[in-house]
């Protein structure tokens, strides 16, 4: 990766990006850095690369035409380079909020510039003229962008392959998964009175993990409730604690809890079938056929689980020991459209810790289904059934029974 800065101060980036972990990077050539003076792209004898706002106000604004010019250099370096043409980013108080997001995109790119700002901004059209994007790394302002342009470019230059000695030395850090990092302990063991937790001496490194995990998402949710909420839209139902989520599953073992999943069976069945299937079929999908096919599958090996949000069931699914197979996946049709089937296929698929790769079914006509499964890693395996109307009372019209592998 390349990444310039462009700059009135390129020896404070310069000595920056010089020293420590980004040094040692820098020198293996694991990146290239450059900091170019905007002052030698000026076109005036006395170097000048500021003047007055328009319009009044006080402080003074950057030149576009130096900017300009030492973008435009920077550009024919990267193509000499055989590179294309580097995002270019702004460092501006009215930019993009920066976050841990962003800095994996960026390090994406094969060569990224940053501008620093600096008195009272930069002339807006070069901005439009040459910006990516804008970025603002906080809710204050600084003297100059310097500063921050060093902030996204140790954010950025860390993630690239090799600057740090693992990669496991970023993914466990705090925001790379949305949390903040779990509290860290070293020698001795007891410090002035106060004892390293007992759990990371234990060497069960199973429940350490569990530790730091909820450590994690506790201190997040005390420090940095905006981040906790993001985190728990976006995470699975397991992973949410219940008094979070307003919701939990339920393994189905009382006579309501069969007559609330027979009800729910025969509803989701019926949307799934309502369109391949013909009126004779549908009529035998009432509850009470239904409750006799799922005690069936239980004495062949299944388990059913009820989804429940705050005491309404609005969802089930089962699961196979035996098979590793998952089925009945089933949601309220008001409750439709709010991430309770992926997360009730997660949480099928965690209670199968036997099938690495378990399989479910689905019918190629289900176009919903079958997108929410692809994202979710399921992949299709083979055909579990054809149904041909020449052939099948109850198929209204030909279509098929997919088998599909989780691959993770």
């Amino acid at each position: 990766m390349r990444i310039d800065i462009v700059t009135l101060f390129p020896e404070l980036c310069d000595s920056f990006l010089s020293a420590s972990i980004l040094g040692r990077a820098r020198a293996k050539n694991l990146f290239e850095a450059h900091c170019h003076q905007i002052r030698d792209y000026t076109t005036n004898k006395q170097k000048q690369t500021d003047d007055y706002p328009y319009g009044g106000g006080c402080g003074m604004v950057l030149y576009a035409q130096p900017i300009a010019d030492c973008l435009r250099a920077v550009q024919r370096q990267c193509a000499e380079q055989g590179r294309g043409n580097p995002h270019v980013v702004f460092l501006t108080a009215a930019g993009q909020p920066y976050n841990e997001e962003t800095a994996k995109r960026l390090a994406r790119y094969d060569a990224v510039t940053l501008v620093c700002g600096h008195y009272e901004g930069i002339d807006q059209r070069v901005i439009d003229a040459f910006g990516d994007e804008e970025i603002s790394i906080g809710d204050y302002v600084l003297t100059g962008g310097e500063l921050a342009s060093l902030v996204v470019a140790d954010s950025v230059l860390r993630l690239q392959p090799g600057v740090l000695a693992e990669e496991k030395g970023y993914q466990d850090e705090s925001y790379w998964d949305g949390l903040l990092e779990y509290p860290q302990y070293t020698r001795p063991e007891v410090w002035e009175g106060r004892a390293v937790p007992p759990v990371l001496l234990t060497g069960d490194h199973q429940k350490i993990d569990a530790w730091r995990g909820a450590q994690s998402r506790t201190r997040t949710r005390l420090r940095r409730p905006d981040l906790y909420e993001q985190w728990c839209d976006t995470h699975p139902l397991t992973e949410l604690p219940k008094w979070k989520r307003g919701e939990n599953m339920r393994l189905v073992k009382t006579d309501d809890q069969w007559d609330q999943a027979a009800r729910l069976f025969a509803e989701g069945r019926y949307a799934v079938c309502e369109k391949v299937s013909t009126a004779l079929y549908l009529d035998t999908l009432t509850p009470e056929n239904c409750r006799k096919e799922l005690l069936q599958d239980r004495e062949n090996g299944w388990a059913f689980y009820l989804h429940y949000t705050k005491n309404v069931v609005d969802g089930m699914v089962g699961v196979c020991h035996k098979t590793g197979r998952i089925s009945h996946l089933f949601v309220t049709a008001e409750s439709r459209g709010r991430g309770i089937g992926s997360k009730m296929l997660d949480f099928a698929r965690k209670k199968l810790p036997e099938h690495p790769n378990p399989t479910l079914t689905v019918l190629d006509t289900n176009t919903r289904a079958l997108a929410l499964y692809r994202r979710m890693g399921w992949r299709p395996e083979g055909v579990e059934a054809v149904y041909d109307p020449q052939k099948q009372p109850g198929a209204a019209v030909f279509c098929r029974e997919l088998i599909l592998r989780y691959q993770g």
